[in-house]
Order: structure tokens, then sequence, then C-alpha cells
């Protein structure tokens, strides 16, 4: 999130993540700031004012990949978060969390308690599930944005959609072969075909393949790539449809086969070579980080970090559709709707 608002202006004072592949990531790429420990235990003195406090607290408790145990440790950083803010005191806040915890009747108390404390504290909030294809992410994932403030005339805006979709093919198609030039991250997890396999009417939305690894529609924005990446559960791509989109393609036609419902043994059909998981760089590129943005630890880590991450070009969008309310002292900014990067000149918000 942080790379968007920088983007789009901002000066990131301080940072905070638990897992210390994640905070080497940060330190090389984006500053020494960045603090690497548990946020319950960091005492919000040492962190400095502010004007806008953001942050993506774990959302594995509230995810529909999960248990969905609003008892779930990880589930109980909402509440961390809202102390940071508290104590902090900003002129807004952005969190970011999964769909299920702004959608689900099974979170509707958790959500109701969370605004609701809010706004005892003095802010008032307003949240909406945006989806990163339509804010220049070739991606569809949807997330629970909430925004708050405590500027009693300071309107809470939400980025506007775009029309435009950026497909799989755009994002990815200029790259390097696999494991070659920035194209690396080669995941080497074996694609084998399911026995039984779940069928949906589209061959990119059931699961034809073990693991859990869903195929691509390179015409289309990705799936939702999830932070478990790094195994089978990595999404797969037809190389050959991606040198040439004339040629044909086996998955559709295993598809074709497969919602035939006629039995099939698994074990004879072999999976042409041409079908591989994405890279590390390749999913970096579908979750909007720049090319020059390099991920460390393992790379199972990378890939966690990818999936675990908030798309930048969202967050580049929200940080813009902040900026009116916080320059609403400077008519000529305030006046721009749509404002470019680099910011406009003068003091950044922090």
């Amino acid at each position: 999130m942080d790379i968007g608002f920088i983007q789009a202006g901002y000066q990131v004072l301080w940072a905070n993540d638990l897992k210390k592949d994640a905070c080497n990531t940060y330190q090389e790429n984006i500053g020494s700031h960045v603090v690497c420990a548990d946020i319950s235990h960091i005492d919000p003195a040492s962190i400095p004012e502010c004007d806008v406090v953001i942050g993506g607290p774990p959302c594995q408790g509230f995810s529909v990949a999960g248990k969905m145990d609003p008892t779930d440790p990880r589930s109980q950083m909402i509440w961390s978060f809202f102390e940071v803010v508290v104590a902090k005191r900003p002129r807004f806040f952005v969190m970011e969390n999964v769909k299920a915890l702004g959608k689900l009747a099974k979170f509707a108390d958790v959500r109701e308690t969370l605004l609701n404390r809010f706004r005892q504290a003095g802010y008032r909030v307003r949240f909406e599930i945006l989806n990163s294809a339509e804010y220049g992410v070739p991606q569809a994932r949807e997330r629970f944005i909430l925004i708050g403030t405590r500027d009693k005339k300071s309107k809470i805006a939400f980025p506007k959609p775009s029309d435009t979709r950026i497909s799989v093919r755009t994002a990815i198609g200029d790259l390097p072969p696999a494991g070659t030039g920035i194209n690396q991250g080669v995941c080497k997890a074996k694609i084998t075909i399911a026995q039984r396999p779940v069928r949906r009417r589209s061959p990119f939305a059931g699961m034809l393949f073990n693991g859990m690894g869903r195929p691509l529609d390179l015409e289309r924005p990705s799936c939702t790539l999830p932070a478990s990446m790094g195994g089978n559960k990595t999404p797969i791509i037809e190389q050959n449809l991606l040198e040439d989109p004339s040629a044909d393609s086996w998955v559709r036609a295993h598809h074709a086969m497969v919602m035939t419902e006629e039995p099939y043994d698994a074990y004879q059909i072999e999976v042409p070579s041409y079908l591989r998981r994405l890279t590390v760089r390749e999913c970096a590129r579908l979750q909007g980080f720049p090319d020059d943005f390099l991920f460390s630890g393992s790379q199972s880590q990378q890939f966690s970090q990818i999936g675990n991450a908030v798309p930048p070009p969202l967050a580049f969008e929200i940080a813009k559709s902040l900026l009116p309310a916080l320059y609403q002292h400077d008519t000529v900014r305030s006046s721009q709707r749509e404002l470019p990067f680099p910011r406009p000149a003068g003091p950044a918000p922090s």
C-alpha cells in the first residue's frame, strides 16, 4: 500500500510488519523506517505524528480461503490497527481487508463493532468493496476498504472505477521467457490433472488440476492471487497461447471433455509441456508492482509477499482520492479531481 501512496506524493514516516523477509523487502525498496515487530507490542508513542494512517491487518481469519473464524488471533489485528489510529489521531485513515469482512453476515457483528468504535473515537467512516481490476490492476481482486476522517467538513471520497481492463497478456506478454532476464522465480510445482474436477461453465473457474492452481484466461485480468502461491496453488498459463494468440488452447479442449461428465483416467492424460505456472515476476506484474521492485527471502516467501500485498495501483487511486480533502485549504489542489503523480508542489502529506 505504501508504494501507491508514495507514487501519489505522500511521505511515509514509519512502517511495521511482523515478518522478517517482508521487512527486508520493504527496507531494500522503500526505506529503513520499517520496524520489524508485533504491532501489539509497540508503544504508539514511538510512532511519529502523521496526517494519515494506512494498513492492511492480516485477513486470514476473515478469508473465504481460510476457516473464516473471527476468533482467529490474526483477526484481532484489526483492533491493533484501531488502537494506533486512536492513539495518533490522524486526519484520515485507510484500512484494507478481504471482501468477506464487508459482505458476509457471519462478520456483521465484528464489522459493526469496528465501525461504531471508530465513530465513538470521533471519526466519520465509510467502506466500499473495490475490485482492483477496475483501478489499473490486471487482477480481479475484491477488497474491503474502510476510510475514516475526523475532519468534520472533509468528504470521504473513493476513487472512481475505470471501464478499462488490463489482461494477463498485456501485463506479462512482453517479459522474456520464464527464468531469463528479469522474469525470475520459476515455480517448479508439477501440473497434474484432477481425477475428480470441480466443474464450472468456464474453463478458468473450476478445478481442472490438482492443488487448486487455476489456469488463467490470457485475455482477461487474472483471478485473485493467493498468498499460498509458490507450490501447486500457483496459477497456470499456456505458454503457446502467450506467444501466439491464434494457437489452440489445450485447457479449453480439456475442459470441454471434462464437461461431458464421461469417466476418464487422469493418469492417462499427458499435460503438455507448454502449460506452466506463473513466475515470481509475473505475479508481481499482475499485482501491479514495478519491475525494479525486488523481493527478499526464499522463493516461497517472495510469492507470499506478493499474494499478501495491496496492489500498488489500487493504493495509488485511493491515495489520490484523499488528496483534495487533505489540501482543502488550497483551492488549486482541491479543484483537481484527478491528481496525477508526481505530486503537486508543496509539503507532502505524511
